[in-house]
């Protein structure tokens, strides 16, 4: 039989046991410096890979640049629609500026030469552009080459229709952005003026025939031009309440849905205005735009769509308290670790032509674009990493599995007082 190892007592030492040698302390060491040198490798090679993608990313944008002149409508539509999607998503202000002037020529070019659909994506990407290289000298350099195209376009009755429905909108965000002087402000105003009061019911009552292209052409007028009004003076807006406010109700009887909510939201808009600016604002209309007010938030219209009366209500409900109470239903908008409250139809209006056009990356564009943040009196952009963001991510796994839990526990107490079957015998 083999010999059993001989075991020393307690805290003696066992037996075969060899004393730790500079051999082992180097092997350690190594083995330290080791995972010290991979961790560092992979940050490395990581780094590398970021780095490929950002300029894999910056080569697609100058190919797209490139595209927006080509012979082929549809290659310029597609590199349109792509410079979009990458402004809509990601800050990209550093590579714009320096080709700002060659992608505002290519703008233009297609705003002059193209049909139809790829002015559209002309015009949304010159909004766009403004909004990357916010208000100042570069962004006010690009509008003042583009705002006599969009006039021209606009002003067109032989233009495309579409066409002119994309300009009325951009040229409205546009002149936000990037418009210097006050008075051209209150002359791009007259501009949607001219349109949408084609809209108006006439002195002896009667209503315009307008077609349902024409119609979405006087309401994104109408939105933009309400979109200025939130940066007029107040004698301004004075004059403007005294000159519209009685004309303004006509429009909701239009049968276009969209036209009636964009009159109402602009009533309620220049109900606030008109307020701020004098406390003992008086209409001699009140009762019958009240009156108007409530029917089109409980409209039972068998005629009208589901869905156009479910949004036309919502949107008159607001409507109404604002007119009646001077109220707004305030809404909370959540990014990262922040958020925004909407609480003035001032600050709806504006966050709706913005999302407009970003979409989907509204929510990026509020927490690192520092024009937009500045709009809406957020501050610097805040700066958080990736340690903080792994943080929040468990806290949040954390709530779901203590909600879960709790169901599940609530669940179980609220078996045991339901009817159950229970056995009784046979007597």
């Amino acid at each position: 039989m083999p010999r059993a190892k001989k075991r020393s007592g307690r805290g003696g030492q066992q037996g075969n046991v060899q004393p730790f040698s500079d051999e082992d302390a180097s092997i350690e060491t190594l083995s330290h410096c080791s995972s010290l040198s991979e961790r560092t490798s992979a940050a490395e090679e990581a780094g590398e890979t970021e780095e490929m993608a950002q300029e894999d990313f910056q080569y697609k944008l100058k190919v797209y640049i490139d595209s927006t002149v080509d012979k082929s409508a549809k290659t310029r539509q597609g590199a349109l629609d792509g410079l979009k999607t990458a402004m809509a998503t990601k800050i990209l202000y550093e590579f714009i500026s320096e080709r700002r002037m060659t992608i505002t020529d290519s703008i233009e070019r297609c705003l002059k030469k193209g049909k139809g659909v790829e002015q559209c994506a002309a015009a949304s990407l010159a909004c766009l552009l403004c909004i990357q290289l916010g208000s100042g000298i570069e962004s006010e350099e690009v509008f003042k080459t583009l705002k006599p195209v969009f006039k021209t376009i606009l002003n067109d009755g032989a233009a495309n229709i579409q066409a002119r429905q994309a300009c009325a909108t951009s040229l409205g965000l546009c002149t936000l952005v990037a418009e210097d002087d006050i008075m051209d402000v209150y002359a791009t105003m007259e501009c949607f003026e001219s349109l949408f009061t084609h809209s108006y019911v006439r002195k002896d009552g009667s209503r315009p025939s307008v077609n349902p292209q024409t119609t979405q052409l006087h309401t994104n007028a109408l939105l933009s031009w309400a979109l200025l009004l939130t940066i007029c003076t107040g004698s301004h807006i004075r004059a403007i309440a005294q000159k519209h406010l009685s004309k303004l109700p006509r429009l909701l009887e239009n049968d276009d849905v969209n036209m009636r909510i964009a009159a109402g939201e602009t009533i309620a808009l220049l109900f606030e205005l008109i307020r701020d600016v004098d406390s003992e604002f008086d209409y001699d209309g009140w009762e019958p735009l009240c009156e108007k007010l409530s029917a089109l938030a409980t409209d039972c219209n068998k005629h009208r769509a589901k869905t156009d009366k479910r949004k036309q209500r919502s949107v008159f409900r607001d409507v109404l308290k604002a007119v009646e109470e001077g109220d707004f239903q305030s809404e909370t908008i959540r990014f990262g670790t922040e958020r925004m409250v909407i609480d003035s139809w001032v600050r709806k209006r504006t966050y709706d032509a913005f999302r407009e056009f970003v979409g989907s990356g509204m929510n990026y564009h509020l927490q690192a674009n520092e024009f937009i943040r500045d709009v809406f009196e957020l501050g610097p952009p805040m700066l958080i990493d990736s340690a903080a963001l792994k943080a929040m991510k468990s806290s949040r796994l954390e709530r779901h599995l203590y909600n879960a839990a709790a169901f599940k526990a609530r669940t179980k107490a609220r078996n045991k007082f339901r009817d159950k079957r229970v056995d009784v015998g046979e007597f």
